[in-house]
């Protein structure tokens, strides 16, 4: 257990960023299923808005630190080619 003040707030701040990052991530993952069902149903439009909105959410995600931003890069490069290849 921590003993000082500062070790107190460390633990704190962790937990609140931890509850943060998990938030972020299961609404990116969400929001990529919603993306892959429209695939797989063949619905390009609703496919193509939900794109975009992966597309943002991985960004984002990057920008917050909670995914690298090459492994974001490389899931919106291998979503397009799912897209595209509709």
């Amino acid at each position: 257990m921590a003993h000082s003040r500062s070790a107190k707030k460390r633990i704190r701040v962790n937990q609140t960023k931890a509850l943060r990052n998990r938030m972020i991530k299961s609404a990116l993952k969400t929001i990529i299923k919603k993306f892959e069902v429209a695939v797989e149903a063949g619905n390009k439009e609703e496919a193509t808005v939900n794109f975009k909105n992966v597309v943002k959410a991985l960004d984002m995600a990057a920008s917050k630190n909670v995914l690298h931003k090459n492994k974001a890069a490389r899931k919106k490069s291998r979503l397009a080619s799912k897209l595209n290849a509709m």
